[in-house]
């Protein structure tokens, strides 16, 4: 390197020392008090990671002990714990209790349950998806009680080729027309369900019975 190219380079980080040093003398406080919000702003993010996954482990234990309960046939205690863990509607456990919870409820009395889901359709806070899922759920309990006409309104719409819950739906509107004896709409809606490429497996095989009841035509009543 030529002495002048030293030179230069030596003066121009001279300069640049010169400038940090009345920089920091200028705004030391300033950049300290910066530093200690960055640290305290990061330490805070980690205590609240740290904080909502302590959360969410002890709520899935919650949430495994009340299925536990409900699998040795306690049906009021997984009620209870189910009710409690509901209440903390912030982690998805609490969402989780709500279905399991409506499930609960069911068993002991369709209508009991199935106002529990329709409670839980009607909820702003849930997504569509899970509004939809609540809905289903409710016609499930309630089509061997209501009538057809009253639970085909929401799965009609859910029917549709867009919606993911569109199989279950299209079974139970199958359902709804074998049990009032209405072939013509049972049949309509199982060949919908047989034309769809997505169809699961199972629903496809439980579709031959379907369509061979339809065939059969609407069985006498004898008294």
């Amino acid at each position: 390197m030529a002495p002048n190219d030293e030179f230069i380079r030596e003066v121009d980080e001279e300069y640049r020392r010169d400038q940090i040093a009345q920089i920091w003398k200028r705004y030391n406080g300033i950049i300290i008090g910066v530093a200690i919000l960055v640290v305290a702003a990061v330490g805070g993010w980690r205590y609240w990671e740290y904080y909502q996954e302590t959360r969410s482990q002890a709520a899935a234990l919650r949430y495994e002990d009340a299925l536990r309960l409900s699998r040795d046939d306690k049906g009021k205690d997984a009620e209870g714990a189910l009710e409690s863990l509901a209440k903390e509607g912030d982690t998805g456990y609490g969402l989780l209790a709500r279905f399991r919870l409506a499930a609960e409820l069911g068993r002991e009395n369709a209508e009991n349950g199935a106002s529990a889901y329709d409670a839980l359709a009607k909820d702003g806070n849930l997504s569509p998806l899970w509004q939809d899922l609540a809905r289903l759920r409710a016609a499930w309990l309630r089509i061997d009680s209501a009538d057809p006409a009253k639970i085909r309104t929401d799965l009609e719409r859910l029917a549709v080729p867009e919606n993911p819950w569109r199989h279950s739906a299209r079974e139970l509107l199958g359902l709804s027309g074998l049990k009032s004896g209405d072939m013509d709409y049972a049949g309509r809606w199982f060949d919908q369900i047989a034309a769809d490429h997505d169809t699961p497996s199972a629903l496809k095989q439980r579709l031959a019975i379907y369509t061979a009841l339809v065939a059969g035509g609407p069985v006498p009543v004898t008294q």
